[in-house]
């Protein structure tokens, strides 16, 4: 997405807890070109590599159960633009009107694909798509959905100065997510109250030190921390 001067930001962005973070990135913008030419190009590659694979798991998730192959929810990334995220179905048809909007272990939405689909984070591939629309990246804050953005902080606010991403330094130490979420009563309140500030502290320390090159170094750690599951 188009870098924005100060006055072309959001009101709601336009807080001197953002502008710290906005300064940092400003100072970045050849390295934020760089992002982006890496990003469309790696993606390019992937779709094509990943295209077969796509195909036959379209095919399973039909098999599985009844419902669309893909899931497109509403997200927030850049400037709080909000699109429509593209993900492989891993729950039952319209799991969002009989559930919470963030997951928890052992969720009973959870199709017997999608649980495979999740265990090797095989369902976000399709995002490369949307990494290719310029609406997200390889890394940067997991977009979220609107009712959670507007729980932001001033100073959380300034994640939305870069796309969302499919994965990100958060990513890897929430891992477990689910796992924290399983069991609370109020699993929506949980979440804003104790997961996000966790992951947003992460998330803004990402910004302060943000490098093309611990980007491409944290895919390879995500990787790598797929498969450290799975072997537990």
């Amino acid at each position: 997405m188009k870098w924005r001067e100060w006055e072309e930001l959001p009101k709601g962005m336009q807080k001197p807890e953002v502008r710290e973070y906005y300064e940092i990135l400003s100072k970045k913008r050849l390295s934020l070109k760089v992002k982006r030419v890496f990003d469309v190009t790696a993606a390019e590659v992937l779709l094509v590599m990943f295209g077969p694979v796509l195909a036959v798991l379209a095919v399973l998730i039909k098999l599985d159960s009844k419902g669309p192959v893909f899931y497109r929810q509403e997200r927030v990334t850049a400037y709080g633009k909000k699109f429509r995220i593209h993900k492989l179905r891993t729950m039952v048809a319209d799991a969002d009107r009989i559930g919470a909007a963030v997951t928890v272990g052992g969720d009973s939405r959870i199709t017997k694909v999608g649980a495979f689909l999740r265990r090797y984070r095989l369902d976000e591939v399709p995002q490369l798509i949307d990494v290719l629309k310029g609406d997200m990246s390889f890394v940067g804050t997991r977009p979220e959905v609107a009712k959670y953005v507007r729980k932001y902080t001033n100073e959380m606010r300034a994640t939305l100065l870069l796309p969302a991403g499919i994965t990100s330094e958060a990513s890897i130490r929430y891992k477990d997510e689910a796992e924290l979420l399983d069991g609370a009563e109020d699993v929506d309140r949980v979440y804003v109250e104790k997961v996000l500030p966790g992951k947003m502290e992460w998330n803004l320390k990402s910004i302060r030190d943000f490098s093309v090159v611990e980007e491409i170094i944290l895919m390879f750690q995500t990787v790598f921390a797929v498969f450290r599951k799975e072997q537990k």
